[in-house]
């Protein structure tokens, strides 16, 4: 993953003008473990592109009539799916250089 889709660099009000959403709501996500912004030492919250990107689907999820926490369980869920896809990729092409 490209270093500067994962390195924060909006601040929260940034943040939540990008996304359309109120700085409190990014606060709530924060603590229900929906997204994870970076910290600089005095402690302000820092988002990346990546993050960004998860509060746009944490928003779509929400205007679909999700809840927090199935929200969580979506999130978790298009994660392994990534993570299988994947790992299935990798192990293709080991077996086609076999």
């Amino acid at each position: 993953m490209p270093a500067e889709r994962v390195r924060g660099v909006y601040a929260i009000s940034v943040a939540a003008e990008l996304v359309s959403m109120q700085v409190q709501n990014l606060r709530v996500y924060e603590r229900r473990g929906l997204v994870e912004p970076s910290r600089t030492a005095g402690g302000s919250r820092l988002y990346s592109r990546d993050d960004i990107e998860r509060l746009h689907r944490i928003r779509e999820l929400l205007a679909a009539g999700l809840n927090l926490a199935g929200i969580g369980h979506v999130l978790a869920l298009e994660h392994e799916v990534t993570r299988l896809r994947a790992e299935n990729a990798a192990l293709r092409q080991r077996d086609e250089r076999a």
